[in-house]
């Protein structure tokens, strides 16, 4: 399918992203789409995981999209680029990504289920991007089926430029219908982008069918208008006007004319058959098979060898691509995702990358096996390569790397894809909370280590005292004389360095003591530097549990954004949590919540918000300080360490 390089023109192409709640169909109706234009022979369906666009593995698993992906058919001479996203929350990177392919976008909506959080999103995104869009809502011909309804909730959610462009039941659009309940209205949003078109209609002249649909297309490509089409991807009602709608009313790409040929590359994918494979976007000029272009980002120069258009999982040769195209390309070298290739010379700024909000649900990733701790680093670093919206940090206090995701179901299929595509094997752990210790009380103690044998023997002989302190470590050396020679004094410094680390309560490490060398003694040939390190830990332990030992908990500034309505029940499960609020207000539409909550409460917290709010909540979190935990609490967390030990 599709035309020659040399006959493509950017005006001819749309590039269509579709969007909408999981469930919503969006796959269905682009395999629908496509077998409708012959660009594929047979529909998939997803439930046998079999559709021309959910290929890989653990999509077919578990029949649902978890990737974006690209097909491609034509329409009126247009050359339509269908970019289908995942629907789940947890892959809404996915969906960001594609939406930064496209140019226009279809919302597919359940039209039993309504406006739901997916939908919300999707319009959330259009809107920050500033792209136009149109409404479809699917599954008209199911028995609950409700379209009049749905398109209430549209209108409701999305206000007045939500209009239907069909009544249900109907196959025309609502310019041809002028019998039906809202041509009227619809009429006049249309025209309000073109004063003298308006003008005639509301002096009752006869307004020419293409000007009314050079109106809509100017109505929808400005954000006046979003139409909203009904019918079934099953069925095939409705799919006629939808396409109709992409090749007409959604703009062709926004191309920029920067004197050469610029690339932006927009993901980055691991192929069984080619290796690295890049997708990106054609910017500006026109790109060749074998062109050189300057990598931007790394001063690097890299050779386009062999292009391709993704069409679902199909790579197809591609001779040239033109401003606009999404285009496909293996073994470039250093290049990676957000990355700018030009024409050299080209003197252009990179294009900035894509901002992701921060995971906050994160677990600990450890091997299972010494040949996958061999593997590990490398492959979490091309796990990040093709998902650049995961986070990989190695905590000082978790002896694995850290990997944050939006969800459960994220990092599992990650995990999986961790091992079918690299060959490592991990298993996920939340991670340990990093408790400390301190003292409240000041106390001395001593310390002797003496030990005979054979030949020399081992002594060394401290007095310690030991005292709350608000630096997180001071030593004091107030011993005048020579009771404890001078050579020996760092080894008892770094005995009670030792003795911190392990802690006494629970062997957590310790913080906030002073430290003060008072006395000792050493025998003139048994004292060595091992002794007095010794002696200097026993008398630390000795002192430190008499001190008044506590457990000292972090504590993360918390900020919850969520629907007002639902403040009262994110206050709640924060108070339920040990939470503080310390603060609300409201933004809009929108609940801000402020509290101060133990982090052991929050390992859970994107998961357990999420199910709280229907996935319309979010949160970001921050470290904020120590504090003592409760006597109940620490009750419970010793025990348990004693437990495990």
């Amino acid at each position: 399918m599709g035309v020659s390089g040399q006959e493509r023109h950017s005006e001819d192409i749309r590039n269509v992203v579709l969007l909408g709640h999981s469930g919503a169909g969006k796959t269905t109706l682009a395999e629908a789409l496509l077998h409708r234009s012959g660009a594929i022979e047979r529909r998939g369906r997803v439930e046998d995981g079999t559709t021309w666009l959910d290929t890989e593995p653990e999509e077919v698993h578990r029949h649902i999209s978890l990737f974006l992906s690209l097909a491609q058919f034509r329409c009126r001479n247009r050359e339509i680029t269908l970019i289908n996203t995942p629907g789940y929350l947890d892959f809404v990177a996915e969906a960001r990504v594609g939406l930064e392919l496209a140019d226009g976008a279809v919302v597919v909506v359940d039209a039993a289920a309504g406006v739901q959080v997916g939908t919300e999103q999707a319009v959330a995104m259009l809107q920050e991007a500033g792209k136009p869009y149109l409404f479809f809502i699917n599954k008209s011909d199911r028995e609950n089926a409700d379209p009049s309804r749905v398109l209430g909730q549209l209108q409701a959610a999305f206000g007045r430029t939500v209009l239907a462009a069909m009544e249900p039941g109907q196959e025309k659009d609502l310019l041809e219908a002028a019998d039906a309940p809202g041509h009227e209205a619809f009429m006049e949003a249309v025209l309000e982008a073109d004063d003298e078109l308006l003008t005639r209609y509301l002096d009752g002249d006869e307004v020419s069918s293409p000007d009314l649909h050079r109106a809509l297309a100017k109505s929808v490509q400005l954000g006046t208008v979003h139409p909203v089409l009904i019918g079934s991807a099953l069925s095939g009602a409705g799919l006629g006007l939808l396409e109709l709608a992409m090749a007409d009313c959604l703009p062709p790409p926004q191309t920029q004319a920067l004197g050469g040929t610029v690339v932006r590359v927009l993901k980055t994918m691991a192929d069984p058959f080619v290796g690295r494979l890049n997708l990106f976007r054609v910017v500006s000029g026109e790109l060749k098979a074998d062109q050189h272009l300057e990598n931007l980002n790394r001063q690097h120069s890299e050779r386009f060898s062999q292009l391709f258009r993704l069409h679902g999982k199909t790579k197809q040769p591609a001779a040239s691509l033109v401003a606009g195209e999404i285009g496909a390309v293996a073994k470039l070298q250093e290049t990676t995702t957000w990355d700018t290739l030009a024409t050299a010379g080209l003197k252009i700024e990179p294009l900035p990358p894509v901002a992701f909000a921060t995971p906050q649900y994160r677990l600990a990733v450890y091997p299972l096996t010494d040949a996958d701790e061999e593997k590990l680093s490398p492959a979490l670093s091309r796990l990040l390569e093709e998902d650049p919206s995961l986070t990989l940090e190695h905590p000082a206090h978790v002896k694995a790397p850290v990997l944050g995701g939006y969800g459960e179901l994220h990092l599992e299929v990650l995990v999986e894809r961790l091992k079918r595509k690299m060959g490592v094997g991990v298993r996920l752990e939340p991670l340990p909370v990093p408790y400390q210790e301190t003292i409240r009380q000041t106390v001395k103690a001593e310390g002797k280590h003496k030990k005979q044998t054979g030949g020399h023997g081992q002594y060394g002989h401290v007095w310690l005292e030991v005292a709350p302190s608000d630096q997180p470590f001071e030593w004091l050396d107030k011993i005048f004389g020579g009771s404890v020679p001078q050579q020996y004094r760092p080894a008892v410094e770094k005995g009670v360095h030792e003795a911190m680390a392990e802690g006494v309560l629970a062997g957590f490490p310790m913080t906030g003591i002073k430290v003060t060398l008072l006395d000792g003694s050493d025998h003139p040939v048994d004292s060595s530097e091992m002794a007095f390190k010794l002696a200097g830990s026993l008398a630390f332990r000795a002192a430190a549990e008499k001190a008044s030992p506590v457990l000292l908990e972090p504590v993360m500034d918390v900020t919850v954004t969520c629907p007002e309505q639902l403040m009262g029940d994110v206050i709640g499960d924060l108070n339920r949590r040990r939470g503080r609020v310390m603060g609300m207000e409201t933004v809009g539409s929108q609940a801000v919540v402020k509290a101060h909550v133990p982090a052991a409460e929050l390992t859970r917290y994107a998961i357990d918000l999420r199910s709280l709010s229907g996935g319309r909540a979010h949160f970001e979190q921050r470290f904020r300080d120590y504090e003592e935990v409760p006597p109940p609490v620490a009750h419970a967390v010793i025990e348990s360490r004693r437990v495990r030990a």
